[in-house]
């Protein structure tokens, strides 16, 4: 179709051509970035941590009184979960992703405390979390009993911490010996004294996702036992058990436990509903920005129908005097399609210009990562398709004008 009359025509409609671009332009601008902003959020909200969520629980308890012998009563109360039916395995960490509170060491190569280190978000595990959590070992092995070392004695004031292993994750193995296997590879977080490393996970959580550090990608386990003051008990529930019969029957085994002086029960939830929680604004986010896209989506349209719809009106003449010059109902529809066409390429334009734009405002701003340029053409083909979805409707009412009616003036 020759596009000079319609260009012609456009001039004669200055205004309103360059509003309906500017909102196409607008539009496809938030569009894209909101889109990659959504993936961003929807990715992290479903990054897996390698470890059985569904099965686990969490039990956190602190002691209102000081306790004189915290690693008996810890052990007091690892045999009465133990001891529970529908429990397949109970371990204490220092701390999970998605509960308050976290800690990350600095790691070394070489034993110089001057070397500025990685940081990297540490973990502190009793015996069975491997097998608890139900996490698995890519390359090497688990902690050998001999490797377990009580907290209180390993932070002896005063004293050089002496850990003789560490298991780290595959991103910290790659951070710190790239191009060779880590097996066997000394690391330095205490001190002069290396941890030698036993085992490489592919999958080990950060204590806190989106730390926006390197602690965010790099973590270890250390074979420090911590004490029910300063970690989380957590149960493995077995397949077919009630988790909220287990949650349930693990407070009243630790309440009667005690071993003197009455504790406060800080965390008592599955891991699932922690990580619900956890994330719960990044959900609202992608509600948020999706009801933003649906909105703008919904205005552009209805600016499209109104002034397809306006210009039909105005154009009634021109088309009647087409359609009586031998134009079928096919040009005509064509003819108003091609328009808005023309309009929604020349507003895409400008807004994958003014997308870009945004982006790196979010970029220093936000430290939003780049936005991929994959969004760009994918918005340009949501509101393409919307432009002559949204035209199609005044376009097929033009085309069904009776060309004698139209010149007669009815």
């Amino acid at each position: 179709m020759d596009i000079l009359p319609i260009l012609s025509t456009l001039k004669r409609h200055k205004i309103a051509a360059g509003l309906i671009v500017l909102q196409i332009a607008l539009t496809c601008a938030i569009v894209c970035n909101a889109l990659f902003v959504i993936s961003e959020r929807l990715a992290l909200i479903q990054t897996p941590t390698g470890m059985v969520d569904h099965e686990l629980l969490v039990l956190r308890v602190s002691g209102l009184t000081r306790s004189e012998n915290p690693e008996a009563q810890t052990r007091s109360d690892l045999a009465a979960l133990r001891a529970l039916p529908g429990v397949a395995g109970v371990t204490l960490v220092s701390q999970l992703p998605f509960v308050l509170g976290s800690s990350a060491e600095s790691v070394n190569n070489t034993p110089d405390q001057n070397q500025r280190g990685v940081s990297v978000g540490a973990y502190s595990a009793r015996e069975g979390w491997l097998s608890t959590l139900g996490m698995r070992l890519a390359e090497g092995r688990d902690f050998e009993p001999a490797e377990y070392e009580d907290a209180a004695k390993v932070f002896k004031d005063g004293e050089e911490p002496k850990v003789p292993a560490v298991v780290i994750n595959r991103r910290l193995a790659e951070r710190m010996f790239p191009g060779r296997s880590a097996l066997g590879q000394p690391l330095y977080v205490y001190g002069s004294t290396p941890q030698i490393v036993v085992g490489v996970l592919d999958l080990l959580p950060s204590p806190y996702p989106r730390a926006r550090d390197e602690s965010d990608l790099h973590t270890m386990v250390l074979p420090i036992r911590p004490s029910y003051r300063g970690g989380n008990y957590i149960l493995r529930v077995a397949p077919g058990a009630d988790r909220q019969a287990v949650l349930k029957a693990g407070v009243a085994a630790l309440e009667q436990s005690s071993l003197g002086g009455k504790r406060l029960f800080r965390q008592q939830r599955a891991l699932e509903d922690l990580r619900a929680d956890y994330y719960r604004q990044d959900r609202f986010m992608v509600g948020l920005l999706l009801a933003v896209c649906a909105a703008m989506l919904v205005v552009t349209a209805f600016g499209i129908v109104g002034l397809a719809s306006f210009w039909v009106q105005q154009r009634s003449r021109m088309i009647g005097t087409r359609r009586a010059l031998g134009a079928s109902r096919a040009q005509i529809l064509r003819y108003f399609q091609t328009e808005n066409f023309l309009l929604s390429s020349i507003g895409i334009t400008l807004g994958m210009a003014l997308a870009y734009g945004i982006n790196l405002l979010l970029m220093t701003q936000y430290e939003l990562p780049r936005l991929p340029l994959l969004y760009l053409p994918v918005g340009a083909l949501l509101l393409w398709a919307l432009g002559q979805l949204a035209v199609l409707g005044p376009a097929r009412r033009a085309a069904a004008l009776p060309p004698m009616l139209v010149m007669r003036g009815v």
